[in-house]
């Protein structure tokens, strides 16, 4: 706590207050202007190795990498539920697409779109050959150029609806 009682020795006083002054500017400075030398772009790297086969015909990367100022965005798994009711087609095709147009929205509310997206899960129900192709055919409308985030792919024998037939996770990355 500061003796104001100091300060009313004029002798000092004329000498103390402009310090007094100086520490209160510094103090209530505040800096939120990045660095000069801060990357202020975000750099994501899809990496497909050559020593590996060519995933992108299967609308995949091998690895992607973010870098640059920004956060992590973590969205939990998009169903194939069209609108408010969450209505569940019987069709995979109409599914893998309701379940693309669920995670284009939840990235919208964070001003991401699906370049943002470094890695993706997949779980579908009962996967088969017919299912990859369709799954992949609907990937390459989504992401045109051809750089597609990490994947994983899970089948699985049932998800947590009765109906759903397809659900996609995804982690993006903001820039700041």
């Amino acid at each position: 706590m500061i003796n104001f009682k100091f300060f009313t020795d004029q002798k000092k006083h004329i000498l103390i207050f402009p310090l007094f002054i100086l520490l209160l500017t510094g103090c209530s400075k505040t800096e939120n202007n990045p660095l000069p030398n801060q990357k202020n772009m975000s750099d994501i790297q899809y990496k497909n190795p050559k020593g590996l086969f060519d995933p992108t015909p299967f609308a995949f990367s091998h690895s992607t990498t973010a870098s640059g100022n920004g956060n992590y965005v973590f969205i939990s798994g998009q169903s194939g539920g069209e609108g408010l009711e969450h209505k569940l087609s019987k069709d995979f095709r109409t599914q893998a697409k309701a379940a693309l147009q669920n995670l284009e929205t939840v990235l919208k509310t964070s001003g991401l779109t699906t370049k943002d997206v470094l890695k993706i899960t997949i779980l579908i129900v009962d996967h088969d050959k017919e299912k990859l192709r369709i799954w992949t055919e609907e990937m390459h409308k989504v992401w045109k150029n051809n750089q597609f985030p990490a994947s994983t792919l899970i089948p699985v024998p049932k998800l947590a609806l009765d109906g759903m037939l397809i659900e996609v996770d995804a982690i993006a990355f903001k820039l700041l």
